[in-house]
């Protein structure tokens, strides 16, 4: 018997293939589990039309999905939150955080696991979030972290620091820098 896949089959074939199977497997398992039809003049123009028109269709999603990618790769979102004097959030802005923002901005609905790849923020400063907007369209956001009620800390000069070891009593010149002793 002829049938027409409306399902992709492991070991028989992909959605819209033609297949000539046993008449018991299709009238017993395929067709009342909806996973094949009969393959009729009017079912194979049918199921063409279908797939032409979820052609367009994608067309249709993945251009809507690129123009957002632009204007998402314009934007840059701006968080506020408390935080340590080593920049350190106490808490984290979440993928629905972000979620939220972005809906705010731009006026479409995300989903904070479909479309956000990111990790929460959990540090100050500047972060690049992705968000999937279609299957192969990845857009990149620009996410600035600040201070709850002050600016972005930048980084501090190296000050000179003055230190005496205890085995020769000698001064030793030094520069903090990044949190760590360099000597001169």
């Amino acid at each position: 018997m002829k049938i027409i896949l409306t399902r992709d089959m492991p070991n028989l074939g992909q959605a819209g293939d033609v297949k000539n199977v046993a008449a018991g497997y299709a009238r017993n398992y395929l067709i009342p589990k909806g996973l094949a039809v009969k393959a009729t003049s009017g079912a194979l123009k049918e199921f063409e039309h279908r797939q032409s028109a979820e052609g367009r269709r994608e067309e249709r999603l993945a251009a809507r999905a690129e123009a957002l990618a632009q204007r998402l790769s314009d934007l840059t979102l701006i968080f506020e939150a408390r935080a340590s004097e080593k920049g350190r959030l106490f808490g984290s802005i979440t993928t629905a955080d972000i979620a939220e923002a972005l809906e705010r901005e731009v006026g479409e609905k995300f989903d904070r696991r479909k479309h956000i790849l990111s990790e929460p923020l959990r540090q100050v400063g500047e972060h690049v979030i992705s968000v999937r907007l279609a299957a192969d369209v990845v857009a990149k956001v620009k996410a600035v972290v600040k201070p709850e009620g002050g600016e972005l800390p930048e980084a501090a000069p190296a000050e000179p620091v003055k230190e005496t070891t205890p085995e020769d009593d000698q001064v030793i010149d030094s520069q903090v820098i990044d949190g760590q002793v360099e000597e001169q």
